[in-house]
């Protein structure tokens, strides 16, 4: 039994108002497989950008694989994501509208042990949004305070 990877980009849901989500196939060597299967990769400061209709996650980290020799892969290089074609048509039209961009939202490695990637249609919060957004998780975890003490 394999060690499930699941690893998050914490702030995107805090930054975006997430409108739509799909799950993705990475394109991977083998040395950069092994490197997620070890949870070394980071999707915090990444996001993803169509280069001749196809879609490519672009700032993603991987670290480079300790026991790799010349194989080994750079740590920051685009890759290409797999979608449906019809999902690529209908995500190229959508993130072209002005103020949407395509976020990585989680990696994960499925059951069969093949990477998987997240993805949310995301538009920007504007600093009020974000405010609003604290302000109600605190009234959230106040309540949940007084509900635990009784």
């Amino acid at each position: 039994m394999q060690k499930t990877v699941n690893i998050l980009n914490k702030r995107a849901r805090f930054d975006y108002e997430i409108i739509d989500r799909y799950t993705a196939g990475i394109v991977l060597t083998g040395t950069e497989i092994k490197s997620i299967r070890l949870s070394k990769a980071s999707i915090a400061e990444s996001f993803c950008e169509f280069h001749n209709n196809e879609l490519f996650i672009i700032n993603a980290t991987i670290e480079e694989y300790l026991y790799g020799t010349h194989y080994n892969h750079r740590a920051k290089s685009e890759r290409k994501l797999l979608l449906n074609k019809k999902e690529l048509k209908k995500l190229q039209k959508d993130s072209d509208n002005k103020g949407l961009t395509i976020i990585p939202l989680r990696l994960f490695t499925n059951e069969k042990g093949l990477a998987k990637l997240d993805l949310a249609l995301c538009r920007g919060k504007k600093n009020y949004d974000k405010r609003e957004t604290m302000k109600e998780r605190d009234t959230k975890r106040d309540i949940d305070r007084i509900k635990k003490s009784f």
